[in-house]
C-alpha cells in the first residue's frame, strides 16, 4: 500500500515530518538537584511536558535515580534526551525533546556550570549556589529564554549578569541618597549610571 492509499500511513507519515521540523525551541527543561536528589533549581518551559509540580519532581526523581551513579553525560529517560554533569554536591540537567542535539544541549550544560563557576569564583556547591540563587536565576535566564538558547558563552553571560547587578546597585544608591537628602551622594550615583 501506498501513502495515498492507506490514511493513517500517510498521517503517521505527515506526523513524523512534523515532529522532525527544526525549532529554536530547543531546551525542555534545565534543573539542579543536590547529592539526594533535592530540587534546588528548576525550569519547565514546556508547559505540556510536565504541567504539575507532581509530575516534574517524579520526573525529576526518576532522572536522579538512574543518572547520580552513571559515569556517562548522556542519557534518554521517558523519551527525553538528557544531559548532565556533577559537582561536588550537586547534579546540573538540560533536558530536550528525543530527537535534540546532544552537542546543542551539552553547550547549553557547559555554559550554565561555567557560569556559575565563575560567578561563585569556581566555589560550585550546594551552600554557595543557595546563597547566591538570585544570581543563578539570572544565569539560567541570561542562558535560556523560553526553551530557546540565547548564549553559549559563559563570559558574555557573567557580563550581562554584572551589569544587570552593578545598575540595580546604582539605582539602589541613587533612590537610597535621594531618601536621605545626600546631595554629594546623589551625584557620585548620578556618575555611576552614565
Amino acid at each position: 500500500m501506498t501513502a495515498q492509499s492507506c490514511p493513517r500511513q500517510h498521517c503517521a507519515t505527515t506526523m513524523d515530518s512534523a515532529a522532525l521540523e527544526p525549532t529554536l525551541y530547543t531546551v525542555k527543561a534545565v534543573f539542579i538537584v543536590d547529592n539526594d536528589g533535592n530540587r534546588l533549581l528548576s525550569k519547565y518551559y514546556d508547559p505540556e511536558l510536565y504541567p504539575s509540580m507532581k509530575e516534574q519532581k517524579n520526573f525529576e526523581k526518576n532522572v536522579f535515580d538512574k543518572t547520580h551513579k552513571a559515569d556517562n553525560e548522556i542519557a534518554f529517560v521517558e523519551g527525553m534526551t538528557i544531559v548532565y554533569k556533577s559537582s561536588i554536591d550537586l547534579f546540573f540537567y538540560v533536558v530536550g525533546s528525543p530527537q535534540e542535539n546532544e552537542l546543542m544541549l551539552m553547550a547549553v550544560l557547559n555554559c550554565l556550570f561555567e557560569s556559575l563557576s565563575l560567578m561563585l569564583r569556581k566555589n560550585v556547591e550546594k551552600r554557595t549556589l543557595l546563597d547566591n540563587m538570585d544570581g543563578v536565576f539570572l544565569v539560567v535566564d541570561e542562558i535560556i529564554d523560553g526553551g530557546v538558547i540565547l548564549e553559549s558563552d559563559p563570559q558574555q553571560v557573567i557580563e550581562k549578569v554584572n551589569y544587570r547587578c552593578l545598575s540595580e546597585q546604582a539605582y539602589a544608591f541613587v533612590l537610597f541618597d535621594y531618601i536621605t537628602g545626600n546631595v554629594e551622594g546623589q551625584r557620585e550615583s548620578r556618575q555611576l549610571l552614565l
